[in-house]
């Protein structure tokens, strides 16, 4: 007699498909200008990359103690064999935040990816990053098909892959038109975090049926000036940004289910297909030390509230009523977030926030 564990007992589960990075993170109380050298105030090497932060962060927010971890989480993605880096840096940072690390490639013709950050502490800690993808756009993440087959690998189908803009443009446009594909139930729903925004643009076909957009500022105009296939018409920006005008047309020209902007510390805008709209306001901190993974945290943060509501069986339309609970909470923690220097040892555990 076979059993079959009940829907709602089901642990939830979330796999990230993106970049790994080796950060080196240079603080500076301002940008040096054209052929001149300033003194430095500290030089960090650590763990990073997009697709590696947001692991973290939705490993970190399923610990609900010291000891217990609700969600599973895996990371699918690649690095340059025999990193020392790796090994002592990346491969520990996943791991003791509860990510499975058996799907990263150990690649054999590319380098580990790296981002060159610069923080300027007279700014606010805002930053500035150059990124060499290296094997983030190499081997396995260059391959749907076997992507596809290392997530097959595991024992059971996530309920959320998570996806962003740091691995090739076809690679991602591959996932997520075999994910987006309405015709199959049984796909896992897809966290769409369009950073950074391909200059080539997105196709409303690729998007159409994404579960969830998060997007800031920047990304949601230059996704709308740059999906193709979706009539915006004018676009505004900076302080005349109209989240409320932009978020409906992601919802009726490509179908998507949830559209959150992040607005700074303006807060969160959030509106489902459904019809649900608001604003989250954004959460004072006494300072801002470096907003490197901030957005990650926040992604991280909301897709682990979706999977565990997807888990119970419940469709996305039916999440209206918990939507401004997870956004509060994926708010809060990337507020924790800039107050510390670093991307993945940046973000908080979600004990760490009771």
């Amino acid at each position: 007699m076979t059993t079959t564990t009940p829907q709602s007992a089901k642990n939830p589960q979330i796999s990230i498909i993106g970049s790994l990075n080796i950060d080196f993170v240079t603080a500076t109380p301002r940008c040096p200008g054209p052929g001149e050298t300033l003194t430095a105030t500290s030089l960090t090497v650590s763990a990073g990359g997009k697709g590696g932060n947001q692991a973290v962060a939705c490993g970190r927010a399923s610990f609900t103690s010291q000891t217990t971890q609700d969600v599973s989480v895996n990371m699918i993605g690649a690095v340059g064999a025999e990193d020392p880096y790796y090994t002592t840096l990346l491969q520990p940072a996943l791991q003791k935040s509860g990510v499975d690390t058996t799907s990263i490639e150990q690649s054999t013709v590319a380098q580990t990816g790296s981002a060159s950050i610069i923080v300027e502490e007279a700014i606010g800690g805002e930053n500035r990053i150059l990124v060499v993808p290296g094997a983030n756009h190499a081997g396995l993440l260059s391959s749907v098909e076997n992507i596809l087959a290392a997530l097959k690998s595991y024992p059971s189908t996530p309920d959320l892959v998570v996806l962003q803009g740091e691995i090739p443009r076809t690679t991602t446009l591959g996932l997520l038109e075999y994910f987006n594909d309405c015709s199959s139930e049984e796909r896992a729903k897809v966290v769409f975090n369009p950073a950074p925004v391909f200059p080539e643009g997105i196709p409303l076909s690729a998007l159409r049926g994404t579960a969830v957009l998060i997007m800031n500022e920047t990304e949601v105009v230059q996704m709308a000036r740059s999906i193709e296939g979706l009539p915006v018409g004018d676009v505004v920006e900076g302080d005349d940004l109209r989240p409320e005008e932009l978020a409906p047309r992601f919802h009726e020209q490509a179908g998507v289910e949830v559209v959150l902007i992040t607005l700074g510390a303006k807060g969160v805008y959030f509106s489902t297909k459904t019809g649900r709209t608001g604003i989250v306001a954004g959460v004072k901190v006494a300072k801002v030390v470096d907003t490197t993974a901030a957005g990650d945290t926040f992604v991280g943060y909301f897709a682990t509230a979706v999977a565990r509501f997807l888990a119970t069986g419940r469709s996305l339309g039916e999440f209206d009523d918990d939507i401004e609970s997870a956004v509060s909470k994926a708010n809060a923690a990337a507020a924790m977030c800039v107050q510390r220097r670093g991307a993945m040892q940046s973000i908080p555990f979600a004990y760490d926030m009771e």
